[in-house]
C-alpha cells in the first residue's frame, strides 16, 4: 500500500478511524534523516498490507506535531485503535521499525 499524507483534515478518518494500525512517520524536507529514513518508510508500506502508513510533514502539519509533541524529527508513531502504541525517535534500520510493529 502506498503511503497516506496525513493532515490535521484527513487525520481523523485516517489515523483515529483505521481499522488497521497506522505508522506515522513525522518529518520535514530539510532534515537529513527524515531523507535517509524515506526509503526504509516507503518500503514498508509496500510490503505490509496489515499496516497503513502516513507521513506528517511538521512544517505544514504543526498542530498534529504539536498534539503529538514532536520535539526531533524523525519520529515514528504507532498508532493502534486511535492510541499511541509505541514510539521512535530519529534513524533506525528497518529490522527495528519492523519489531516496533509487533
Amino acid at each position: 500500500m502506498a503511503e497516506i499524507i496525513i493532515t490535521k483534515e484527513n487525520f481523523e478518518k485516517e489515523v483515529i478511524n483505521s481499522d488497521k494500525p497506522v505508522l506515522i512517520d513525522f518529518w520535514a524536507t530539510w532534515c537529513g534523516p527524515c531523507r535517509m529514513l524515506a526509503p526504509v518508510i516507503e518500503e514498508i508500506a509496500k510490503e505490509r498490507e496489515d499496516i497503513k502508513v502516513g507521513k506528517v510533514n511538521v512544517d505544514e502539519q504543526n498542530e498534529l506535531a504539536l498534539q503529538f509533541n514532536i520535539a526531533s524529527i524523525p519520529t515514528l508513531i504507532l498508532v493502534k485503535d486511535g492510541q499511541v502504541v509505541n514510539k521512535s525517535i530519529g534513524f533506525r534500520p528497518k529490522e527495528q521499525i519492523i519489531e516496533m510493529l509487533g
